[in-house]
């Protein structure tokens, strides 16, 4: 009997649809692309409008024998490839090559993997969606042109194995302003004042000094500040005013793909392209016991808040069942997509709410697991009740005309907060929530304590992978495929490396995009690449033609291209000299940047090709034996810092030994890090709780 064959990209995919299909089916795997510009050449005909010279990828010729045999002895072919621009291409990639006629009704699209969505999907198949091709094409074609002609340059001008393209030569330039901004930026010193009060019933609680009625004061030195505290701690004070309310804090909205990159992120310690890989197990089908391969989460790659009307039912149907309806919002929530997105994908979240994280935890990896449960408490959160709170502003006025303000909130209903917290990049929004006690208007005060705090203002924090991501998505740069390899591009070109969380830019990655904005502003112009994206999308919504967009690129871009090839001279990239000398010829080696780190080589290469592992030795001493500490990796490249007499000595740490005691118990100090990526140094023996920031004091 012949079978219909269905054809998807991946064998994990292809075994949980078999499940769903039956015997009538066969379901194959084309394992990604087969067919894409080669790789030793432009492939794009500039002379015939930019035609793109397709090739049969290497190695894919069995493959592709084997999906021409099952096509000719099927009675209908379907090509179900993902439901984006990118699974569309290879859907008419394939059809070229197996003869089908796009133009026939031979494309599947399904948003979940759920024997539902397959089978509906098969019921209704549709032509190949050519404003979907085009824009892929358009994309491909324009990064090829941008990659594959301001490459050369850079190999010539710089050196070998570098790249540009549009979003990670912009993502890059983001970087690298944002590392100046930090070097240039000066701290200016101010102080704060905490008040710590007590009430006519002995209830202490603290107000942050504010100012007077008319007029906020912030003291800008030591000399201020003394002159403040006396003139406020001879004064009389009362309660001047006091205002209560009830704030409510709506649930986030269900996972797009940026806002799974950045909480996975925060919360898990994924870097973007890990979320992707793991998100995309989970989308294409995990073996679950009892259940076989299952699809547990809904596509990964979106930019839409929106929930189909069916999941929304049954997460409310859930939740009044196993919290109560007072969980349950007064209207079904609906959350505003941003401008300009194509809402084609629902949000990301399980494809079924029944399908508890713990009920199938044996069955998932830890990762997966973690994931999972992240996807799933969003969604069942989305689609709760607000939490509710009462909030209460106090103001305490002096005799001397003064006021101190304390603000306080107690949750008075959890709401959604029952399962889930968004996580946040700056850790001031994260502390607990200030309950103030009792007070009325008119009431006396005892002022305890004042405690004045020097502070400097800080840089901004450099950019971790959450908050790029986050940036990229603002200016519209890049859509959810494109933001986890173009951070992994950007890192395995050097141009950019992870120091903690934080992205740094090295000196490649400076001289790199100083050159493109000099020579190709455009390239690396935010809004120029943001109106490129939109016109992406005009090329997928049938509203314009793909050459014309790069027709309109190309002319200016290859003027550029010729001022800057004669131009730019040869840029020298100086290694750093180290102090370690080569055992073959007696010359100082030089630090050098592979693959995998910074490692010391001979300069008389190829003369001698001497090299040794790179050892970082920080300026702090080891504190059990006084040698040298030394940076180290683990074998994922995780940073911790050991004792070089490692196994002698068996002092390791992950937070970075800081050069100096606490000056109060005269205990190590270590160099720690907030989430928002800002630096300070804090005393390790916990009763003591001396820290500093980059300058100034406090004290814990």
């Amino acid at each position: 009997m012949a079978q219909d064959l269905v054809i998807v990209e991946s064998p994990a995919k292809a075994r949980t649809i078999k499940k769903f299909l039956g015997s009538k089916y066969k379901v194959e795997a084309s394992m990604g692309h087969v067919r894409d510009l080669p790789k030793s050449q432009l492939g794009v005909d500039i002379e015939n409008d930019f035609e793109p010279r397709y090739i049969t990828i290497r190695g894919k010729g069995e493959i592709i024998n084997k999906l021409k045999k099952e096509a000719q002895n099927a009675d209908k072919v379907y090509l179900a490839t993902d439901p984006d621009r990118e699974g569309e291409a290879i859907s008419w990639h394939l059809a070229y090559l197996l003869g089908i006629d796009p133009n026939s009704t031979c494309r599947i699209e399904f948003h979940e993997i759920t024997q539902q969505a397959v089978k509906n999907a098969i019921k209704h198949p549709r032509t190949i969606n050519m404003s979907l091709v085009y824009a892929q094409q358009a994309r491909r074609v324009l990064d090829r042109v941008v990659g594959y002609m301001i490459s050369p340059l850079l190999w010539r001008k710089i050196k070998g194995g570098l790249s540009a393209g549009r979003v990670q030569s912009v993502a890059t330039r983001m970087v690298c302003e944002r590392e100046r901004e930090i070097q240039e930026f000066v701290p200016e010193e101010y102080w704060t004042i905490t008040g710590k009060f007590v009430t006519e019933a002995g209830k202490a609680f603290e107000a942050a000094f504010y100012g007077t009625a008319d007029n906020k004061i912030v003291p800008k030195n030591e000399q201020e500040v003394k002159s403040l505290v006396e003139k406020l701690e001879t004064a009389q004070y009362t309660i001047r005013g006091v205002k209560k309310g009830i704030k409510k804090r709506s649930a986030p909205p269900p996972f797009t793909t940026s806002t799974l990159q950045q909480e996975a992120y925060r919360k898990l310690g994924f870097t973007t392209q890990k979320t992707m890989l793991i998100a995309q197990q989970l989308y294409e089908g995990v073996e679950i016991k009892g259940e076989g391969a299952v699809g547990l989460v809904t596509y990964i790659r979106t930019d839409s808040t929106r929930v189909a009307e069916q999941a929304q039912k049954e997460a409310l149907d859930y939740i009044r069942e196993k919290y109560g309806k007072q969980y349950l919002p007064d209207k079904p929530n609906q959350y505003k997509s941003k401008k300009g997105i194509q809402d084609a994908h629902e949000a990301i979240r399980p494809t079924s709410i029944l399908r508890e994280p713990e009920s199938i935890k044996d069955s998932l990896t830890s990762d997966q697991y973690k994931l999972y449960r992240l996807i799933y408490d969003r969604f069942l959160a989305s689609q709760m009740a607000p939490a509710l709170y009462e909030t209460m502003t106090v103001d305490i006025a002096g005799d001397n005309g003064y006021i101190f303000r304390a603000a306080g909130s107690r949750k008075t209903f959890a709401g959604y907060t029952i399962i889930y917290m968004e996580g946040s990049d700056n850790e001031s929004s994260e502390k607990e929530d200030v309950e103030l006690p009792e007070v009325i208007e008119g009431e006396s005060l005892k002022l305890k304590k004042l405690v004045p705090e020097q502070h400097f203002t800080q840089p901004p924090p450099r950019y971790t992978e959450a908050s790029l991501v986050r940036a990229l998505e603002e200016m519209g740069i890049g859509r959810p495929s494109t933001y986890a390899p173009t951070i992994s591009t950007i890192i395995a070109r050097g141009y950019v490396v992870r120091e903690k969380k934080s992205l740094v830019p090295t000196e490649l990655g400076f001289i790199v995009t100083d050159l493109m904005m000099e020579y190709f502003p455009d390239i690396v112009d935010y809004k120029f690449t943001a109106e490129m994206e939109k016109q992406l999308d005009e090329v997928e919504e049938g509203k314009k033609d793909w050459r014309e967009i790069v027709r309109e690129f190309y002319i200016p871009f290859q003027e550029l291209l010729k001022k800057a090839d004669e131009a730019i001279s040869k840029i020298e990239i100086k290694d750093e000299v180290s102090d370690v000398i080569c055992d073959k010829c007696g010359v100082n080696m030089v630090i050098k940047r592979g693959r995998y780190g910074k490692f010391l080589a001979c300069p008389n290469f190829p003369d001698c090709r001497n090299t040794k592992p790179y050892v970082e030795v920080i300026s702090a001493r080891c504190p059990k034996c006084n040698s040298a500490i030394v940076v180290k990796h683990t074998k994922k490249g995780k940073k911790f810092y050991g004792c070089e007499n490692y196994p002698e000595c068996d002092f390791i740490s992950w937070d970075m030994p800081a050069d100096e005691k606490c000056p109060q118990c005269g205990a190590l100090m270590m160099v720690k890090q907030k989430k928002n990526g800002e630096e300070y140094v804090a005393c390790t023996n916990k009763e003591c709780g001396y820290r500093h920031e980059r300058s100034g004091v406090s004290h814990g």
